[in-house]
């Protein structure tokens, strides 16, 4: 009874372990490497295991850097189920759908360069079949639904308040005699984060494998936050530009809408045009809308009192590129919420190309950014970044709101693991190596001082050992 660290282990994104129970191989997550070209470039190398020896898969999410190469496994030889939650499920649809069209994007425009320049072509990652394939795979369960997925193998899903059906998976696991109870954390979201419910606490485990994304940062709390995005809208309107929301199709979209919705008069919205270029987002915002019995209290009467999602007078929602490109015409009073939320791809580099180099815009950063992305390099303050092969002045003023980011800070995570009365061993994934050390540091300094490793890639564990 093993677990092996493959993914997100001294990074953030590709989550991917592999459990091993006797003959059984259980893979939790099987996600996408996002940040440069070279650390995206890693996809394509071969799984450091056979895709057909896994008997199952585990989501936690929707997200790709989680989901992002399930349907390279399937192209590749995995024939078994992927269990996930209801929502998770439907949104995988969308997003892998959406990725594969990309994939398919981004590969022709690869071989042209490659052509001109005598090199062989590539295929790509994989195409709509294989996700289609891989969609039918997908079963879907609640919250709090225990499930024997394989012999001596049990999983039970709960709210990891991270996006919509995002899940802590407890995975139970019997090999004779022996009996261990593992918890996977997946993505934790913020406490008090609007829409979604907190992480629900769990007291008991013998292993605990948690994310570690902002382990070594605390985020501003709510109200400074609002504070924040309302000075920011208020500087704007002075200075007459545009404001850039770089958001994740999935999660970040929503929470930023329905934040401008509850602020719409206090933040003199009335005199703004608000786009929501994403047709993911747009997909996803309506599947958010299918499941209300996942809203927090405040939500849930929010929806009871306005009948509509997200509650915009001035919202456009754009769904072809040729109404995208219509935006990019405009110089002032025009907030653009667009994906990629790392800024490595889709519409907002085009958004990014047109406005980034203005002094009078500002572009708002709201989750996120891996290293090596766009994203990270406007946050890290580059004068000059590569946008579509041209170099680019940052005029712009860059803004980092972590108050709106779906990952739990340094507080939050600890919070999370404190609520396990035995203290179990704990093993840190998805971050960047100072963050997960700087949260190990925090939580070797409780009292029982509990025995906290950080994950490195290719490492295995013994589970009969805790």
């Amino acid at each position: 009874m093993k677990l092996e660290f493959y993914g997100a282990a001294g990074e953030v994104t590709g989550s991917c372990h592999v459990l091993h129970v006797g003959s059984r191989k259980v893979l939790l997550d099987c996600g996408l490497i996002q940040g440069s070209r070279r650390d995206e470039a890693r996809n394509r190398e071969p799984f450091p295991f056979e895709a057909g020896d896994i008997d199952a898969v585990v989501l936690s999410h929707a997200h790709l850097d989680h989901s992002g190469r399930l349907p390279l496994l399937v192209k590749r030889g995995f024939k078994g189920p992927i269990y996930t939650h209801n929502a998770t499920r439907d949104l995988c649809r969308v997003l892998l759908l959406d990725a594969a069209d990309l994939n398919e994007r981004d590969t022709e425009s690869e071989n042209r360069r490659r052509l001109r320049k005598g090199l062989p072509t590539i295929e790509p990652l994989y195409g709509r079949d294989e996700v289609e394939n891989t969609l039918r795979k997908l079963v879907g369960l609640g919250y709090r639904e225990k499930t024997e997925i394989l012999p001596g193998i049990g999983v039970c899903f709960y709210d990891a308040g991270h996006i919509m059906g995002s899940s802590i998976s407890v995975v139970t696991l019997e090999q004779g005699s022996l009996r261990r109870t593992l918890v996977f954390s997946g993505d934790l979201g913020q406490y008090d984060s609007p829409i979604l419910h907190d992480p629900t606490a769990l007291d008991h485990a013998d292993v605990v494998l948690m994310e570690s994304t902002y382990g070594g940062r605390l985020h501003r709390d709510r109200e400074s936050t609002l504070r924040e995005i309302g000075t920011i809208i208020k500087d704007a309107a002075h200075d007459r530009g545009n404001i850039l929301i770089p958001a994740f199709a999935i999660g970040r979209s929503q929470e930023v809408l329905y934040t401008l919705g509850k602020n719409y008069e206090q933040w003199g919205l009335k005199n703004w045009r608000v786009f929501l270029d994403s047709p993911m987002a747009i997909d996803v915002s309506k599947i958010y809308w299918d499941y209300p019995h996942l809203y927090d209290e405040e939500a849930t009467t929010f929806r009871r009192n306005v009948n509509e999602m997200p509650p915009l007078k001035n919202l456009h929602l754009t769904r072809s590129v040729a109404e995208s490109r219509v935006i990019n015409r405009l110089k002032t009073g025009a907030i653009i919420i667009a994906g990629s939320g790392m800024c490595n791809g889709g519409r907002i580099v085009h958004h990014l190309k047109h406005n980034v180099w203005r002094p009078e815009c500002h572009v708002v950063i709201v989750g996120y950014q891996a290293a090596g992305s766009l994203g990270r390099q406007l946050v890290d303050g580059r004068a000059r970044v590569r946008i579509h092969g041209e170099t680019v002045q940052v005029g712009a003023q860059i803004h980092t709101v972590g108050g709106l980011s779906a990952h739990g800070d340094q507080e939050d995570l600890f919070r999370w693991y404190a609520g396990f009365k035995n203290r179990p061993p704990l093993f840190l994934v998805h971050g960047e190596s100072a963050s997960a050390l700087a949260l190990a540091k925090k939580i070797r300094a409780m009292a029982s001082a509990p025995s906290v490793g950080v994950a490195a890639a290719g490492e295995s564990i013994d589970l009969a050992a805790f």
